[in-house]
Order: C-alpha cells, then sequence, then structure tokens
C-alpha cells in the first residue's frame, strides 16, 4: 500500500523548481506588460504621423493658394512643429511659435539695420534674439528656438533676398492653424480612450502591487513586501505618460467641438486619475512600514491583509466604473470596507509599525474617495466614521462616561459629590436609626 502520510517537508529542489516558476511567470507578466505598452506607443506613434503628414501637406496647399507662388518650407514645417509636439500642448506650441517667430524679426531687422551683415553680425543677432525669448518666456522651448532660427535667416539671407519678414510671418500663422485645425477637427482623437490606455498600466501595477503586500502581511512575508515597494518605485515613467496623456485629452475636449459631449465623463475620469499619483505615493508608505513591521516580528492581524486587499479592489473598480461611465457607489463602499477592517485590525492590536500601517491604508482610502468626486473634508469623515465602526465592533467605546454632562455651578456639584459618596458607602450618609430606650 502507498505510503498515504501528508509531505509536510519538501525538498531543496521542489523549493527551487517553486521559485523558478514563480520567477517564470513573474517575467512572463512583464513580458506581456511590455509588449502591450510597445502597441499602445505604436497606435500613437501612427496616429501622431497621420496628423502630421496630413497637416503638411494641408499647409503646403494653402500657403500656395493664401501666398502666391513661391517655396513656402516654413508653413508646413510650423504645422509639423504643432503636431509633433508634446500631446497637450500644441496651442501653447503654436503661439510660442508665432511669438517667436515675431521676436527674430524684430531684433534681427533692428540689428541688421544698426550693424549691418557679417558673421560677427550674425552671432550678436541670434545672441540677442535668444536672449530675449529666454527673458520673455522664462525658459526654453519654441518661442527661444524659433526667436533664434528667424533670426539667424533675417541676418543670412535678408540681404541677398529682401522681404522675408512678412511671407515669415504668414507661414508661420498657416502651418500653426493647419495643425490645430487637423488636431481638432480632422482627426480628434478619442479622449477618453487616450486617457483610459494611459491609467491601464498605473492601476494594473498598482493593484498588482498591492494584492502582493496583502499576501505578504497574510503569510509574514518581508522580503516579498520589500519587492513590491521596489516596483511600486517604477511606477514613475508610467505616471508621466499618464500626465502628458491628461493634458492631451484635456487639449481635445477644449479644442474639438465633436468631442464636447465627452466633457463630463473626460472631468469625472481625469479627477480620479490625477488622484492616482497620490494613492500611489500611500501605497508605497504601506508597503515599507508592512516589511518593516514583519521584520520587528510585530504583530499582524488577518483583517490588516483584508484591509489593503480591499483597498486593491476599489482602484481597480474605480477604473472601471469611470471608463464606462457608471456610478461610483461600488468604488466607495469598497473604501468604507477597506478602512472598517483598517479599524477592526488597530482594535485587535498593533504595535508601531503596524499603527503605521493602519495610518497610511486609511489616508490611502480617503484620497481614492476623494478620486471618486467627494470633497476632502467629506472623505475623511467617511473613512474615520468606517474605521470608528471597525473599531467599535471589538472596542465597544463607553458611551455613558464619555456622553456625561460636567455640572457647572456650586449645588450641582454638591449634589454630585453627595450621589457618589452614597453610591460608594450608602452607610455613610444613612446611619441606622436607633429605637428609643424603654422607660
Amino acid at each position: 500500500m502507498a505510503d498515504e502520510r501528508p509531505d509536510t517537508a519538501r525538498s531543496p529542489l521542489d523549493q527551487a523548481a517553486e521559485r523558478a516558476g514563480r520567477e517564470l511567470a513573474h517575467v512572463r507578466a512583464e513580458g506581456f506588460a511590455a509588449g502591450r505598452q510597445r502597441l499602445r506607443q505604436l497606435e500613437v506613434t501612427i496616429v501622431i504621423a497621420v496628423q502630421a503628414g496630413l497637416a503638411a501637406a494641408l499647409a503646403a496647399l494653402l500657403a500656395q493658394r493664401l501666398l502666391g507662388p513661391g517655396a513656402h518650407v516654413f508653413a508646413p514645417a510650423a504645422a509639423v512643429g504643432t503636431i509633433a509636439t508634446a500631446i497637450g500642448q500644441r496651442a501653447r506650441r503654436t503661439f510660442e511659435l508665432l511669438i517667436g517667430v515675431g521676436l527674430g524679426i524684430v531684433v534681427g531687422d533692428v540689428l541688421r539695420d544698426l550693424l549691418g551683415s557679417g558673421y560677427w553680425q550674425t552671432g550678436l543677432v541670434v545672441t540677442l534674439a535668444i536672449a530675449t525669448a529666454l527673458l520673455v518666456a522664462g525658459r526654453g522651448g519654441a518661442l527661444v528656438g524659433q526667436a533664434g532660427g528667424t533670426a539667424v535667416l533675417i541676418a543670412t539671407l535678408a540681404p541677398v533676398e529682401p522681404g522675408l519678414e512678412l511671407p515669415r510671418i504668414f507661414d508661420a500663422l498657416v502651418g500653426g492653424l493647419v495643425g490645430l485645425f487637423v488636431v481638432a477637427l480632422l482627426l480628434p482623437v478619442n479622449p477618453l480612450r487616450v486617457l483610459d490606455r494611459a491609467t491601464g498600466p498605473v492601476v494594473t501595477a498598482l493593484t498588482t502591487e498591492l494584492d502582493a503586500v496583502a499576501r505578504a502581511l497574510a503569510t509574514r512575508d518581508a522580503d516579498a513586501a520589500v519587492r513590491s515597494l521596489e516596483r511600486m518605485r517604477g511606477l514613475d515613467a508610467d505616471v508621466g505618460r499618464l500626465n502628458d496623456a491628461l493634458s492631451g485629452a484635456e487639449e481635445v475636449v477644449t479644442l474639438a467641438p465633436v468631442r464636447w459631449r465627452r466633457r463630463a465623463q473626460f472631468h469625472r475620469y481625469a479627477t480620479a486619475a490625477q488622484h492616482l499619483e497620490r494613492v500611489i505615493l500611500y501605497a508605497r508608505s504601506v508597503a515599507r512600514r508592512s516589511a518593516t513591521a514583519l521584520q520587528y516580528g510585530e504583530p499582524i492581524p488577518p483583517t490588516l491583509a483584508h484591509a489593503v486587499s480591499r483597498l486593491s479592489e476599489a482602484v481597480r473598480v474605480m477604473r472601471r466604473e469611470c471608463r464606462d461611465g457608471e456610478d461610483l457607489t461600488d468604488t466607495r463602499r469598497l473604501v468604507r470596507e477597506s478602512a472598517e477592517l483598517a479599524g477592526r485590525a488597530w482594535a485587535r492590536g498593533v504595535r508601531s509599525y503596524g499603527d503605521g500601517v493602519v495610518t497610511d491604508l486609511r489616508t490611502a482610502d480617503s484620497e481614492v474617495l476623494r478620486a471618486t468626486g467627494c470633497d476632502p473634508d467629506d472623505a475623511n469623515r467617511m473613512v474615520r466614521t468606517a474605521a470608528g465602526a471597525g473599531e467599535a465592533e471589538l472596542r465597544p467605546p463607553l458611551r455613558a462616561r464619555m456622553a456625561r454632562a460636567v455640572p457647572r455651578d456650586a449645588r450641582a456639584r454638591r449634589r454630585t459629590r453627595v450621589a457618589r459618596r452614597r453610591r460608594n458607602n450608602p452607610d455613610a450618609l444613612h446611619p441606622p436609626t436607633r429605637t428609643p430606650h424603654p422607660t
């Protein structure tokens, strides 16, 4: 008969195989995530390339029709520069482009009339043009680059080919406006789709690591909590792409009339996405304090791991409800459950670092509520009420003592002292009555 005794001890080979399986699954998951990220980047690249090509063709055509024959090179160049700039900065980029061209023309014409033409005059013109642009803009960018480039053209080509100033201004105006026209009217992207695709990697990584922290608390695996913390620290690049997507989507719903009907849903989704960065900060703190509490051998109530899992589920549900345009009631319910479980964990007994985990978890819950549109005071009150309800289940408050009023006047204080003495020693205030001695 085969031995049916349970295998209570695993061999080192089995443990190594299990670790290798976990590492392989992690590498496979990272590979799939990287592949999805490349596909998203490829789609964005194709959209920007098509927009730039269409804008360049339209700018060249309009420049030929409106400004007359000639080599209107700067019109398509300005259109491409407007399209190819960072998403969400195209309107500002067009404005900076026009201002930079104007500054370069003014500085170049004035100095050319005063100093003449030559190699050192060209260097001086460019220096003063860029210095003026930096004083106006306060930083580098399209304004500074266009001011310097236009100053070079004016200083070098104006003596040979006069009359460059006005065509260059009109070329810049035509190219910038055509670029904005293509972005806003001809090929406007779906702002919610752009925002959701940028939010997806952040939410997926954040919820995955929160679940990993919950498992680490449940199994008392400090190393797993440390690894989750390190992976959450690598979310900065995804958060940066999310901020760029927010700017681009907001630009679309502002400029594109066909996307105006999406404004309300976009602003609700954008509010939720903006608070994700703060939630990530507090999630990192939860992971760091969890690892420290486990390393110091502090007691970890089981409800604390459940509270972290509820927070992860709340973030996941919030993305789905924002994407589908649903009400955020499920997200708020999960957040309240997370705060209540955190209160239960605190009431069961935690030490210094465990108390820090509860505090950071409650703060993250409040941030998620604010992401759903709650006022900060309302969010804090809801988390405080839920956590208090969880604490009261294990430590009922002494309501009678807390609610008892304090007497103020002297007579009331005297009555209180008499009543207290009567409760403590009834015989002191009421001695036994003596029967009269019979005569």
